[in-house]
């Protein structure tokens, strides 16, 4: 016999190549966690029904396919979105500072009304492997009113509390905007650096220190 839920939220897991985004998937799923890197090839997404705050959620969440290393997501695939999840590794500088990418990549396919949070994974780094200080994050996240998790897809540390609050903010959107989000061809498109993209900087790309774990 189906579930019964009240509503159907599209979210999408975003960042850079080996950030953990398909594994984080996995783990919130699936309650697995795979320890060998695997490349994700083609569409993917999983659904999971959630109880959020008593009200029954079906979660959508797409990974991104493995298309990020060729810088091809496209407005279609944006299509319908109402969160983003955006992924970096606290190990890796680089994908850090390619958050700014994948902001203006945000902004100039998706929704103005879509939701996101900031997650960096790998928090149960040892202090000599990690490249990417909480501060930092937290710095970044505010400067783009996003809430801010540390996560381990390893250790199972704030997986959940990541994806609750996405869904949570997605909920208060839809009361805020009304239920617009496919509704592509009515949508406004923010104007460059309109917040703060066209000036932000995340500093210089760095190879140093570049972790392999």
């Amino acid at each position: 016999m189906a579930l019964d839920f009240v509503a159907t939220y599209k979210v999408l897991v975003l960042g850079d190549s080996n950030v953990g985004k398909t594994c984080i998937v996995h783990r919130y799923c699936d309650e697995k966690y795979y320890d060998t890197y695997i490349s994700t090839i083609g569409i993917d997404f999983k659904q999971k029904l959630i109880n959020l705050d008593g009200v029954p959620i079906k979660l959508q969440i797409w990974d991104t396919a493995g298309q990020e290393r060729f810088r091809t997501l496209t407005t279609a695939y944006y299509r319908g979105a109402m969160g983003i999840l955006l992924m970096y590794d606290v190990t890796n500088l680089e994908s850090y500072n390619n958050l700014s990418y994948w902001l203006r990549n945000i902004q100039e396919n998706a929704s103005p009304d879509v939701v996101k949070v900031l997650a960096g994974n790998k928090c149960e780094c040892s202090s000599t492997q990690r490249m990417v200080d909480k501060e930092r994050g937290e710095k970044i996240a505010e400067n783009f009113d996003m809430p801010f998790f540390e996560v381990s897809c390893k250790s199972n540390i704030n997986i959940e509390d990541a994806f609750l609050s996405l869904a949570r903010k997605i909920r208060e959107q839809r009361e805020r905007r009304g239920d617009n989000f496919d509704n592509d061809e009515s949508k406004d498109k923010k104007s460059p650096g309109s917040n703060g993209l066209g000036t932000f900087s995340l500093g210089s790309l760095s190879g140093e220190n570049r972790c392999t774990c």
